[in-house]
């Protein structure tokens, strides 16, 4: 699951008089339907498949009303094209009544498959023809949206509480503008998460796997936390993790990026990872940053 920021067309904040708007895009599979109920649930009013010659009357100035609004296009919308699509958005992000995102769902190709395969579905690009060629094709006409997205959510490891979690951090009503900061905890065995901005590797620490008496607990459990700590590298190691960030994290907000994810992992994402996942969410609280954790690989079987 990806989360990264693209083009920032519009930094301004949702406040006074400004409409807060998402645009919900992205492949087919990947969860655009969830997240425009997720940003439902959150007071948004949703409206998917709207026409793009509609789109501009939708939001003209003076019809609406200031609500919220959470519009889902994609590339079964009616006269969808990449370029006009372009166009109509950056001359929304133009407007000062408005705040306008873009958000853009993605998903590996395998997965996508398999999920279609699993629900017996025909890719909606190609339904005469086989679903690779679909998702190649979709991820080929949504490209350029991808590119000019504010936001891009890979759900490929993303459990539905988790998207919705995300989105509620996000896009809530009641979320003030700033930095979000995601931090995960992952399994190299299960490979790099795909959302990841900055990868922090602890594998060098000594693994409480080893340890019969620590192996079924994680890091969460207070013993593997005396564990870890006892390490003699582990309070240089967390030490330049925090010096590292704490010029970065500025540098990254005055830049106009909204969205951060941080990643660390180890060999199963069940102890050290997870600990220092856990120690960096705490540090990060305390400094006054918004921060959400999800630990990725933690509940899955060996």
């Amino acid at each position: 699951m990806t989360a990264s920021t693209g083009a920032t067309g519009n930094d301004q904040s949702s406040t006074g008089d400004t409409a807060p708007v998402v645009i919900v895009t992205g492949m087919s599979g990947a969860g655009r339907s969830t997240a425009l109920k997720a940003l439902e649930d959150l007071g948004y009013e949703a409206v998917d498949n709207l026409p793009l010659s509609l789109l501009s009357s939708l939001l003209s100035p003076g019809t609406g009303g200031g609500r919220a609004l959470a519009i889902g296009v994609d590339a079964r919308t009616r006269d969808f094209g990449g370029a006009p699509f372009i166009e109509q958005l950056e001359a929304l992000t133009t407007r000062e009544d408005l705040h306008v995102r873009l958000l853009f769902l993605d998903c590996d190709s395998e997965v996508l498959q398999r999920r279609f395969s699993e629900t017996r579905r025909r890719h909606p690009v190609t339904p005469d023809r086989r679903v690779t060629d679909g998702i190649t094709g979709e991820r080929r006409l949504l490209g350029p949206l991808r590119d000019r997205a504010d936001e891009v959510i890979d759900t490929t490891d993303m459990a539905i509480g988790d998207l919705k979690r995300r989105l509620d951090s996000n896009y809530g009503l009641d979320v003030a503008p700033g930095l979000a900061i995601f931090i995960m905890s992952f399994a190299y065995r299960r490979g790099l998460p795909h959302e990841a901005d900055l990868v922090f590797d602890a594998r060098f620490l000594k693994n409480p796997h080893y340890e019969d008496e620590l192996r079924a607990l994680t890091g969460q459990d207070a013993p593997i936390g005396e564990f870890i700590d006892r390490d003699p590298d582990f309070a240089s190691y967390f030490g330049n993790l925090t010096r590292l960030l704490e010029p970065l994290l500025p540098r990254f907000s005055a830049e106009g990026k909204s969205y951060l994810t941080i990643a660390v992992g180890c060999t199963g994402g069940k102890h050290r990872s997870v600990y220092i996942a856990e120690k960096l969410k705490d540090w990060l609280t305390e400094h006054g940053e918004r921060v959400i954790i999800s630990h990725r690989d933690l509940n899955r079987e060996r």
